[in-house]
């Protein structure tokens, strides 16, 4: 039995009747822009995380761009955040002209340590940037902690965490600023580009707003040099239907979870997801460790069992910010990450057959 990586499909066609009205209802309504349905989702998206205010952009990567704008990062700035990530956390802190400062990872959680960040801090520091990887949140405790001894923002990347929660509390919440991504292989995920920025802070939320329409606080007046990044309404409309599903598809995740953890347990040379104590662990992926990845990745794909590595190489070792100048070896917990992680089919309609064949599938790769 083969088994794909991801399947959005299922989960699409379990809503079409819904989702194909909710477009044609949008189609109807002659308001592509910015419509009722953009306006809903935000009161919805930020009852969701607990906030009071969620402005939708264009992109996770517009809503990390322009959240940092928002929050007041500029040119000649510095933002310390985890070499271990998707290329936009630090493409959005180059975005602004800011620097982006890496700080080495938690090797348990693949999370920013919160020790190490401390020591990154400038003179030139204005924000801190955790990633909430794989669908687990940053310890924000500690985070906030030196967030306010040293007077700095704090804009958490939630791309892979909306529903994660850490003791008692919503990602998205806890910083000036949370940034949520809504592309198709994300737990809300809708039917292209799409993004979210969450905030208690009502200054930042309507900076945002007139970031995210050129620049604009009176119609054809422009205050600022801002952008085209507004959520489409029919994406937004899209997310509606899913959104109240949130929370089961969460748990079918978290079961999955559950069964990858109770079969493959006694395999000691793989080390399984941890998940922090008083956290809730979403699962956007499964990723295990495992010396020699690349051959349990070439054994499953034969097997045509599907997985990835999320991620091959850290930011500091990429091309694009090889002026920062940095060398292998001076972030050791992430370059050790980035050779043995590899994610598992997780996702809420894998069926547990399904998720059987995977755990045979590793099963024989480590008893031949």
């Amino acid at each position: 039995m083969s088994v794909v990586f991801f399947d959005i499909t299922r989960q699409n066609n379990s809503l079409e009747k819904e989702i194909d009205a909710s477009i044609a209802q949008v189609v109807k309504s002659g308001r592509y822009i910015l419509g009722e349905n953009v306006a809903a989702l935000e009161k919805e998206v930020a009852a969701y995380c607990g906030v009071k205010f969620a402005v939708g952009v264009a992109s996770g990567t517009d809503a990390l761009h322009l959240a940092l704008r928002a929050c007041g990062v500029k040119p000649g700035d510095e933002v310390i955040t985890s070499p271990f990530t998707f290329v936009a956390t630090a493409e959005a802190i180059a975005y602004c002209g800011a620097t982006p400062v890496f700080a080495d990872i938690e090797p348990k959680t693949f999370n920013v340590d919160p020790a190490k960040v401390e020591g990154r801090i400038t003179k030139k520091t204005k924000a801190i940037l955790p990633v909430h990887l794989y669908g687990q949140t940053c310890e924000m405790d500690k985070i906030l902690e030196i967030a306010k001894k040293h007077n700095l923002k704090v804009i958490e990347d939630c791309a892979q965490a909306i529903g994660a929660d850490y003791h008692g509390q919503k990602a998205g919440s806890f910083g000036d600023a949370g940034c949520f991504s809504f592309f198709p292989t994300k737990n809300l995920g809708c039917f292209g580009d799409g993004g979210m920025i969450t905030t208690n802070d009502q200054k930042i939320a309507d900076e945002v707003r007139v970031l995210r329409g050129h620049g604009s606080r009176k119609t054809y007046h422009y205050d600022l040099i801002g952008y085209n990044s507004r959520l489409d309404e029919i994406q937004a409309a899209i997310l509606r239907v899913k959104l109240p599903r949130l929370e089961a598809f969460i748990k079918a995740r978290i079961k999955n979870a559950d069964f990858y953890r109770k079969t493959l347990k006694d395999f000691t040379t793989l080390a399984l997801p941890y998940a922090l104590p008083g956290a809730i662990h979403t699962f956007n992926q499964f990723t295990v460790r495992t010396k020699g990845r690349d051959s349990l990745f070439e054994f499953l794909k034969k097997k045509e069992i599907g997985s990835m590595v999320y991620y091959p190489l850290c930011l500091h070792l990429q091309a694009a910010f090889a002026p920062l100048g940095h060398k292998k070896g001076d972030f050791p917990l992430s370059e050790a990450a980035q050779e043995d992680v590899l994610s598992l089919p997780i996702y809420p309609e894998l069926a547990e057959a399904q998720a059987g064949e995977v755990v045979q599938t590793i099963q024989e790769y480590f008893k031949r």
